[in-house]
C-alpha cells in the first residue's frame, strides 16, 4: 500500500473546488524533484486538478492557465475523448484526442478511429492503417468536466486483432459461459520505479552512487526514506476520480519504488483498469519531470525487483470447501508453469532468482504465507478453508490481459490428464 511525497518541483495535481484561482509555488514546496534554475513555476487548476506550467513570463503563464482551466460546458455539449491504446512494444502507451458531439455513458456509443501503425511498430508503411475499437471509458482527471479517457484495442481494417492486441483473446476467455459462471476476481499489485530524468537513476538516490541498504524504505516516512510520495498520492486521487477501482498504495522495499493495487475486479475489467491506471501514471510523471519504468529489475545487485503480484479467486474458491478448489488450481498452474512464465513479462529472469521475496523462475512452488514461493496462499484462506491465491510470478511489465486470461484459462477451462495430475501432485506435495 503506498504513500506519497510533498509536491515536486515542476508540477502538482490537487483536488480543488475552484477552477479559477492560481497561486505561485515556491521551491520549498517541492522536495522530490529538482527545479530547473531560473524558471518560475505557476499553478493552474484544470477542472478538478491543478496543473503547473513552467514559463519565464508570468503573464504568459496566466494566459495559458486561463485556457487550460477553461470550462467549456456552458458553451457546448461537445466533449474531448482521449483514445488510448498499447503500442508496438506491448508495454508503451499511446493516445490522441478527438471531439465527440455530446457526453457518452458507454464505450459502445463512441466511433471507431484509426492511427498510423507504421509509426508505432504495428504495421508496415505501405499498409499502415490500424483501427481502434473503444472498449472502456473513464473520467478524465486532467481535463475534468464530461471529458473522458477511452481504453481501446487495435484491429486491422479487415477486423482481425493485431498481434499486440492481447485484450481480444482475454475477452474471449472471460465470455466463456464456464468462466462467467465462476465470476473470477482479480486484485493486482502494480509495482513501479521512479527515475531521475537524463541519468535514469532511481529518484532520491545520489547520482552514480547508492543509498543505504534496504530496510527502512518499505512503507517508510521521512525525507531520507520516501522518494516520490507526491506522485503516488496524485496518482491515487486521479485513479479515484477516473473511476478506476484502486484499492491502495504503498512505498516499496527499494527506495524510489512504489506500488498501487487495483481490485477486486471481475474478468476483463481488471486489465482495462490496470492499463488506464498505468496511463494516468505516465501522464503524472510526465508533468512531474520524472521517468517511470516498469522494468522488473531496474537496479542489479542486492535490491528488490518490481513485480505485479496477481491475487485471484473464483466463486468456487470463495465458497465453503474452496480451499480444495484452490489446491486443484495450484496443481493446474504447476503443470503449465513454463507457459505462464513465458507470458509473465520480459526480463523476468533477472527478478525471479529465488532471492528478494521471489521463487526461482525454473521451479514451481507454493506455500502458505510464504513470499518466496511461486504461489502464496494466505493464512486466513487456510484457516477459513476458502478464499484466494496469489500468483507472485508476474513481472511489473506484464500485460494484465494476458495474465488474467491465462489464470482463468488454466484454472477453469484447462483439464490435465489424470496421470499428469497425479505426478504433479506428488512432485509439489499437494493432496487434492
Amino acid at each position: 500500500m503506498a504513500q506519497i511525497l510533498a509536491p515536486s518541483a515542476q508540477w502538482q495535481m490537487r483536488m480543488t473546488k475552484s477552477s479559477t484561482d492560481a497561486s505561485p509555488l515556491t521551491s520549498k514546496m517541492w522536495s522530490s524533484v529538482v527545479l530547473k534554475q531560473n524558471k518560475k513555476l505557476a499553478v493552474k487548476s484544470s477542472a478538478k486538478f491543478r496543473v503547473f506550467a513552467l514559463q519565464s513570463d508570468n503573464a504568459t503563464v496566466n494566459r495559458m492557465e486561463q485556457l487550460l482551466n477553461l470550462d467549456v460546458t456552458p458553451y457546448t455539449d461537445k466533449i474531448i475523448a482521449e483514445y488510448i491504446w498499447i503500442g508496438g512494444s506491448g508495454i508503451d502507451m499511446r493516445s490522441k484526442s478527438r471531439t465527440i458531439s455530446k457526453p457518452v455513458q458507454h464505450a459502445s456509443e463512441l466511433p471507431k478511429w484509426n492511427y498510423d501503425g507504421s509509426s508505432t511498430g504495428q504495421a508496415p508503411g505501405e499498409d499502415s492503417e490500424v483501427i481502434l475499437y473503444p472498449q472502456a471509458i473513464f473520467k478524465d482527471p486532467f481535463r475534468g468536466g464530461n471529458n473522458i479517457l477511452v481504453i481501446c484495442d487495435a484491429y486491422t481494417p479487415a477486423g482481425e486483432p493485431i498481434p499486440t492486441n492481447k485484450r481480444h483473446k482475454a475477452a474471449q476467455i472471460f465470455s466463456d459461459p464456464k468462466v462467467v459462471s465462476e465470476v473470477p476476481w482479480f486484485g493486482i499489485e502494480q509495482e513501479y520505479t521512479l527515475l531521475q530524468p537524463n541519468v535514469k537513476w532511481p529518484l532520491g538516490w545520489p547520482v552514480g552512487a547508492y543509498p543505504g541498504p534496504q530496510g527502512p524504505y518499505y512503507c517508510g516516512a521521512g525525507a531520507d526514506k520516501s522518494f516520490g510520495r507526491d506522485i503516488s498520492d496524485a496518482h491515487y486521487k486521479a485513479c479515484l476520480y477516473a473511476g478506476i477501482n484502486i484499492s491502495g498504495t504503498n512505498g516499496e522495499v527499494m527506495p524510489g519504488q512504489w506500488e498501487f493495487q487495483v481490485g477486486p475486479s471481475v474478468g476483463i475489467e481488471a486489465g482495462d483498469h490496470i492499463w488506464c491506471a498505468r496511463y494516468l501514471l505516465e501522464r503524472i510523471t510526465e508533468q512531474a519531470g520524472v521517468v517511470l519504468t516498469l522494468d522488473p529489475k531496474p537496479i542489479e545487485g542486492d535490491w528488490n525487483g518490481a513485480g505485479c503480484h496477481t491475487n485471484y479467486s473464483t466463486l468456487s474458491m470463495r465458497e465453503e470447501g474452496g480451499f480444495e478448489v484452490i489446491k486443484k488450481a495450484i496443481l493446474n498452474l504447476s503443470l503449465r508453469h513454463k507457459e505462464h512464465i513465458s507470458a509473465y513479462g520480459e526480463g523476468n529472469e533477472r527478478r525471479l532468482t529465488g532471492k528478494h521475496e521471489t521463487a526461482s523462475i525454473d521451479q514451481f512452488s507454493w506455500g502458505v504465507a510464504n513470499r518466496g514461493c511461486s504461489i502464496r496462499v494466505g493464512r486466513d484462506t487456510e484457516k477459513q478453508g476458502k478464499g484466494y491465491l496469489e500468483d507472485r510470478r508476474p513481472a511489473s511489465n506484464m500485460d494484465p490481459y494476458v495474465v488474467t486470461g491465462l489464470l482463468a484459462e488454466t484454472t477453469i477451462l484447462w483439464e490435465p490428464t489424470l496421470e499428469a495430475e497425479a505426478l504433479a501432485a506428488q512432485k509439489i506435495s499437494l493432496k487434492v
